[in-house]
């Protein structure tokens, strides 16, 4: 094992404020479980989950509440013991609404306690077959925690006719603010050691390549520790500090040299799986513990929060229970933020719970943040200039605006990864990043009826 700089730059990306000494270096906090959580059935990318409880029913700690409901998808379980108060549909961290199970952790049922056992039987990932990790990873609910939510046996399980060549483990954290993965990698870095191995053994012993911003020298240190004895084609790739270093495509360019093709093309297509450090981990905890992906860390900041800090909290854990642990708010917040300042979303109610991809919760005075009114493009190229895909992005917000999807669609919109760096450097503060997810949802809409009409022929 060895430690190497990036040989690779993409072209594009920003240098934000990144106001990570907030919660840098504060160790990861275990919070209590809440009276009440909130247990979102959409927790990933695909279809939501079946619920598969009603109200009044008592779930067990790591029950299987909600029912994996398609390929991609993937299962739900119970946070923490407790009573199903009601299931309905509830705001979610990205503003949609999904089917949730509310839980009230305080209602024990007579004469039964908390359950203290493994959840699943403990592997041995050494004598365990390829099948058999794999169910495992699909059993426990792992999906991508870096934000997508893709779920991970799907990842871990290429079709046919490719092969994963680099297994590339990403540990960038460039948003803002945001320090969870930071942390896990500088305290559980042999747990992301224990899940290397275990994926490294499904995918067919690939090259591995961690990737970590030149900003984390005591992540670093730790991986370079706990990785010493390693054998194999392994390194860790320092990368420059840069806005969306983080970014699925742009890192596996930055540690190998390989262009993913636009889409439908995948990292597969290129010989590649990419997952978040703190997954890697989550899968380490399922294999060997037997323990589910029930709780993940975030990072709850900003300057309007009375103490930043990095805590490991139960999915489904509302905002304001977060905020709470974290000594309340400071002054009244003018903004809060779900995720990160560039690609999370603002939020108008503390009253939303965590899901598995929820890695930052922000609280900014109105110090941090201003009203603005969105202008005319100057056509300074500012945009262009910044974005890491290529595009053109005045021109796409010019052709939205006018309500031309298809000449978005045909100027490659689909290929934004929406990271925002476009309307980051905008002087007309024009909101580019907004008008791209306005033509993808349009299109994607479109795409949809258009399959739905196709099948609806077929059946007749």
């Amino acid at each position: 094992m060895k430690t190497v700089k990036s040989s690779f730059k993409f072209r594009g990306g920003v240098h934000p404020d990144y106001n990570k000494e907030l919660a840098r270096g504060k160790a990861i906090e275990k919070m209590p479980v809440p009276a009440e959580l909130v247990v979102s059935m959409s927790q990933h990318l695909g279809a939501p989950a079946k619920c598969m409880v009603k109200p009044g029913d008592f779930v067990a700690r790591g029950q299987v509440i909600g029912e994996k409901n398609g390929f991609i998808s993937v299962c739900v379980r119970a946070p923490a013991d407790g009573k199903v108060k009601a299931i309905e549909k509830r705001l979610g961290p990205a503003g949609g609404m999904a089917d949730a199970v509310i839980l009230d952790t305080t209602a024990k049922p007579d004469g039964e306690a908390a359950t203290a056992a493994p959840i699943l039987p403990p592997l041995d990932w050494r004598a365990a077959s390829r099948e058999e990790l794999l169910k495992r990873v699909e059993d426990a609910g792992i999906c991508g925690m870096g934000g997508a939510g893709f779920p991970t046996a799907v990842k871990l399980n290429p079709p046919p006719g490719k092969r994963c060549e680099y297994l590339i483990l990403n540990g960038a954290e460039c948003e803002p603010y945001l320090c969870a993965d930071h942390q896990v990698m500088v305290e559980r870095a042999d747990r992301i050691r224990l899940g290397v191995d275990i994926m490294r053994k499904v995918l067919g012993q690939p090259a591995v390549r961690i990737a970590v911003e030149a900003n984390k020298p005591d992540a670093v240190a730790a991986l370079e520790k706990a990785f010493a004895d390693i054998e194999g084609n392994v390194e860790i790739v320092v990368l420059p500090v840069m806005y969306p270093q983080g970014s699925e495509k742009h890192q596996i360019f930055a540690t190998v040299g390989r262009v993913v093709p636009e889409p439908p093309a995948l990292p597969i297509d290129v010989g590649c799986v990419v997952e978040n450090v703190g997954t890697v981990a989550a899968i380490a905890d399922a294999v060997e513990l037997g323990e589910p992906l029930l709780s993940r860390v975030t990072t709850v900041s900003g300057d309007a929060v009375v103490e930043p800090k990095n805590i490991l909290a139960p999915c489904g854990t509302k905002y304001a229970d977060l905020v709470a642990f974290c000594g309340g708010e400071k002054v009244p917040p003018a903004k809060v933020i779900s995720g990160g300042t560039m690609m999370g979303f603002a939020v108008s109610t503390l009253e939303i719970a965590t899901t598995r991809t929820t890695s930052g919760l922000l609280l900014l005075s109105s110090k941090r943040v201003f009203q603005y009114a969105s202008g005319a493009c100057i056509n300074c190229g500012r945009c262009l200039r910044a974005c890491p895909m290529r595009l053109n992005p005045a021109f796409i917000s010019k052709v939205v605006d006018a309500n031309d999807v298809k000449a978005a669609e045909d100027a490659h919109v689909m290929d934004c990864i929406e990271c925002g760096a476009c309307s980051f450097g905008c002087p007309a503060y024009r909101t580019i990043t907004q008008s791209c997810r306005r033509a993808k949802a349009s299109i994607r809409a479109r795409i949809a009826a258009e399959k739905a009409k196709a099948a609806a022929a077929a059946g007749k």
